[in-house]
């Protein structure tokens, strides 16, 4: 039942309103009240402030949000593992930065669908501390990161080498560096934002900053502009002249590296599945 009251807790603190997250878990608005103050009691705390007009989440309630998601996915690990038989299926614990789900990842999932009956698959998204820790704790098996972690006790492999081209939305930009039309900067990390200032110190400076490639995509094909984005996101887009290469900007490089545990159990199973990534020799 706990699992249902931090469930509850979190569409509150989503929607932060009571009937909409009635609406979304197909419960009725008092048995959402209820299960808050279940958890509240529980807890010892207000996790939302009902004083004003607008629900509001407290600081307490604002730290639990992380505890929360890590407690479900942990259950739903849980779930996964116990409930597979012993000769059937070997549970996958997979941890990445979002952009690089976007970059590399989904096609890779496919690949391991296709080609390895036996494994199931768990993902989730975490940030890059949260991933070394992650990885280290045996909570997922596999993590993918843009810079490698040097720990001792783990593995690091380089799986990809992902070109960033500097795309447009308005083909007069192609020749001009100097005046790119609503450039967004995207967060590829240090090496390569050190790359571009360097680069284009006398540009413009940037319209908008994202954190994530597939939203720069969206933003570029509703609204216009231009942005450094991964050659295999953009090229449906430049094959459909949605999207212009900028031909005389220069072509960064973002590396992307997988990290396993030396000593994991699922040593064997984590290698095979990286040997999916073309890059990769093993």
């Amino acid at each position: 039942m706990k699992i249902e009251l931090l469930r509850t807790f979190l569409e509150v603190s989503r929607t932060l309103h009571f009937r909409i997250a009635s609406e979304n878990l197909f419960i009725t608005q008092s048995a959402v009240s209820a299960r808050i103050k279940l958890l509240e009691d529980d807890l010892g705390v207000l996790l939302f402030d009902r004083s004003q007009k607008h629900l509001k989440i407290t600081s307490e309630g604002h730290r639990l949000i992380k505890h929360a998601n890590e407690l479900l996915f942990m259950w739903q690990k849980a779930k996964q593992d116990v409930g597979m038989s012993e000769n059937d299926s070997h549970q996958l614990v997979i941890g990445s930065m979002m952009s690089i789900w976007d970059i590399v990842l989904q096609d890779w999932l496919k690949k391991i669908h296709r080609n390895m009956d036996d494994v199931s698959l768990l993902t989730n998204t975490y940030s890059p501390i949260e991933l070394r820790k992650s990885v280290l704790s045996r909570v997922i098996d596999i993590a993918f990161l843009f810079e490698p972690p040097f720990v001792e006790d783990l593995i690091t492999e380089k799986v990809a080498s992902v070109p960033l081209h500097l795309v447009t939305t308005e083909p007069h930009d192609l020749g001009n560096l100097t005046s790119l039309d609503n450039f967004i900067m995207v967060d590829y990390g240090d090496a390569i934002n050190a790359q571009y200032r360097r680069d284009f110190q006398d540009v413009t400076p940037a319209k908008h900053y994202m954190s994530q490639p597939r939203i720069a995509l969206n933003f570029l094909l509703d609204a216009g502009g231009s942005a450094y984005l991964p050659r295999q996101m953009a090229f449906e887009y430049i094959e459909k002249n949605q999207l212009f290469v900028v031909e005389k900007a220069p072509v960064y490089s973002r590396e992307i590296f997988a990290a396993y545990l030396a000593k994991s159990q699922k040593k064997d199973i984590i290698e095979q599945t990286i040997q999916l990534f073309p890059y990769v020799k093993i």
